[in-house]
C-alpha cells in the first residue's frame, strides 16, 4: 500500500513539540526563578539580576555600548531587567502552548543572539552560556520554518476556522503554511543555516579558540586593567577594572604596593588597611562594585572603579617613575606605570 503524500511544511510543526516544550521552559524559567521562587528583582539584594548582567561587560562581542549605557545607569538597567524577565515569560510560555509561535521563535533567536553576543565568553568548567547562545538561535531559526504542529493552540484556533486565522499575517507569525515558494523556501533555509553555523564558529573562535590555535577561557583567572595613574600631593587615584575570570564570585584583593625607579616600596596598603578603605577611598562606575570586606579588597566581575589612596609619604616623593602592584590572594598581580 503506497504510503501517504505527506508535506513537510504540513507537518514539520509536529515534530518539534519536544523542542517547543524544552525551550520553551528554558525560557519560562527564568521569569519563574526570578519572581516565584526568590526575589533576583531587587536591586538591594544579592543575587540580583542586574549585577549578572554587568558580569557580561568587559568581553561582551558587539553589543557592549549597550550593556554599559544600563550598567552605568542603575534605574534604566532595573527597568530593563523587569521587562526582559517579562518577555522571557511570555515568550516561554506561548512557545509550549504554541501560540503566535512564528512570533515567538523571532523573540527566542534575539533573546538567545543577545546571550551569545553578551554572555558567551563566560563558562568557567564548560561553555555553558556560549552552548544556550548557540543552540538557541538555531532554535528559534527552526521554529519559525516549521510553525507549531497539532499540539499548539496555533492548531486548535485554525481547525476552528477563527476569522484571525484567515489573515494573510497570520500564518507569518503564528503556524500553518508558510507563504513562500518551495524553491525560495530552500534557499532561504540554505543561508539561514550557514549564518547561524558562522556564527557559531565565529563566536567559538572569538570568545575560546575553540576553531583554531590556543583554547582559552576568560572565566578561569581573574585579570585587572590598571589606568589613569596620578600622584597629586598626598593622594595616589587609579582606575581598576575587573575583565576576567569567574563570575560566581570575586578577585580578593591582599595588596596594593607602589615601588619607586630602585624597585624600593614607598606606599604598602596591606590586607587589613584594603578592608577598611571608607566610602570616599572607591568610587564605582557601574553597579558590580568594588567593597572593602574581610581582610581583602573584593572586586566582582565586571566592576569599574577609581580609587583614592592616601598618605603623606606620596606629597614628598621626588619625581620620577613609579610601579603601581596589585596583588590577588591566588598570587597573580597586576602592574601600572606612573609619572610623578
Amino acid at each position: 500500500m503506497p504510503m501517504k503524500n505527506i508535506s513537510i511544511k504540513n507537518n514539520a510543526g509536529l515534530f518539534t513539540l519536544a523542542l517547543r516544550l524544552v525551550v520553551g521552559w528554558t525560557y519560562f524559567s527564568a521569569f519563574w526563578r526570578r519572581v516565584a521562587l526568590t526575589n533576583k528583582l531587587d536591586p538591594e539584594i544579592a543575587g540580583y539580576i542586574g549585577d549578572k548582567f554587568n558580569h557580561f561587560l568587559p568581553n561582551a562581542l558587539g553589543i557592549k555600548p549597550l550593556i554599559q549605557f544600563m550598567v552605568e545607569n542603575p534605574d534604566i538597567l532595573w527597568v530593563s531587567m523587569i521587562a526582559f524577565t517579562i518577555i522571557e515569560g511570555i515568550v516561554g510560555l506561548f512557545i509550549m502552548m504554541g501560540w503566535f509561535t512564528r512570533a515567538m521563535s523571532v523573540a527566542v533567536f534575539g533573546l538567545a543572539m543577545g546571550m551569545l553576543l553578551g554572555a558567551g565568553w563566560i563558562g568557567t568548567t564548560c561553555l555553558d552560556e556560549w552552548q544556550i547562545g548557540a543552540l538557541g538561535i538555531a532554535v528559534g531559526f527552526t521554529l519559525f520554518l516549521t510553525g507549531s504542529g497539532k499540539y499548539s493552540l496555533d492548531n486548535f484556533f485554525m481547525n476552528k476556522n477563527y476569522k484571525f486565522t484567515q489573515h494573510k499575517f497570520f500564518p507569518w507569525v503564528a503556524s500553518g503554511v508558510l507563504p513562500i515558494k518551495e524553491r525560495t523556501l530552500s534557499k532561504v533555509v540554505l543561508i539561514g543555516s550557514i549564518f547561524i553555523f558562522g556564527m557559531t564558529l565565529m563566536t567559538n573562535q572569538v570568545f575560546h579558540g575553540g576553531v583554531w590555535g590556543t583554547l582559552h577561557n576568560k572565566s578561569v583567572k581573574p585579570k585587572l586593567e590598571i589606568t589613569e595613574g596620578i600622584i597629586d600631593n598626598n593622594t595616589l587615584s587609579f582606575d581598576v577594572y575587573r575583565v576576567e575570570g569567574a563570575d560566581v564570585y570575586g578577585s580578593w584583593l591582599i595588596g596594593i604596593e607602589l615601588f619607586d625607579a630602585e624597585n624600593n616600596i614607598v606606599l604598602d596598603y596591606t590586607q587589613d588597611d584594603l578592608a577598611t578603605l571608607y566610602d570616599e577611598n572607591i568610587s564605582n562606575y557601574y553597579i558590580a562594585k568594588i567593597v572593602p570586606s574581610k581582610h581583602i579588597l573584593l572586586i566582582s566581575l565586571g566592576a569599574n572603579a577609581r580609587l583614592y589612596l592616601k598618605s603623606d609619604v606620596l606629597a614628598n616623593l621626588t619625581k620620577g617613575a613609579y610601579t603601581l602592584r596589585m596583588t590577588d590572594i591566588s598570587g597573580a598581580f597586576w602592574e601600572h606605570k606612573i609619572e610623578k
